[in-house]
């Protein structure tokens, strides 16, 4: 599980094919890597993926084909920039929303826009997703826990202050940028709960 708080940004250093399969090499920048061990989860750009090989300023993951297939992984090149949020303690502060690091639908940037020192950016959202996002309510952005500001026919549009521009991969968006959505845990289990009665 994660909070949505990105911990810090980097890169993928590399991408080598395995087999319909890949293994990424991501640079962490500032990450601190000291308490991460082989086996440990961390979210990248929003996807929770496990730690295979650990080096001094990053690590390796094995990326599979189901996870490329489904998210904006299969956009991503060397240089792409990310996010990364390592798996939360039963002591980490909340300061998110519960997050599990599964991408539900790939979004895209519509427009960017000033809004007085904060940034306006609207996301296309397919309609399969849209109906989970709400007013005030939160989703998770490449593994970014923000508010939902307002909501139109296939896009919601979220206010990003300076702090987070600085301190996520956000800044880099542009319109037409694609990004991994992950709706809020607690809609998708109210769902499965109303239609429980319904299922096979």
């Amino acid at each position: 599980m994660f909070t949505g708080i990105i911990e810090a940004t980097g890169y993928i250093e590399s991408i080598e094919a395995k087999g319909g399969d890949a293994r990424y090499v991501f640079n962490t920048g500032k990450l601190e890597l000291g308490d991460v061990e082989l086996g440990d989860s961390i979210a990248c750009n929003g996807v929770c993926l496990t730690v295979i090989e650990k080096f001094e300023q990053g690590f390796a993951a094995d990326v599979s084909v189901e996870t490329i297939d489904v998210t904006c992984f299969k956009n991503y090149q060397p240089q792409q920039p990310v996010n990364f949020e390592k798996a939360m303690l039963p002591t980490t502060r909340f300061g998110g929303h519960m997050v599990s690091g599964h991408v539900d639908a790939i979004g895209e940037v519509v427009s960017i826009e000033e809004a007085a020192r904060s940034i306006q950016y609207k996301i296309k959202a397919p309609q399969e997703v849209l109906k989970y996002i709400a007013i005030k309510g939160s989703i998770t952005v490449d593994g970014t826990s923000l508010t939902v500001n307002d909501l139109e026919k296939d896009q919601f549009s979220l206010n990003l202050v300076p702090h987070t521009l600085q301190e996520t991969v956000a800044d880099s968006y542009r319109a037409g940028t694609q990004v991994n959505l992950e709706i809020d845990l607690i809609a998708r289990y109210l769902e499965r709960l109303m239609h429980a009665d319904k299922a096979e």
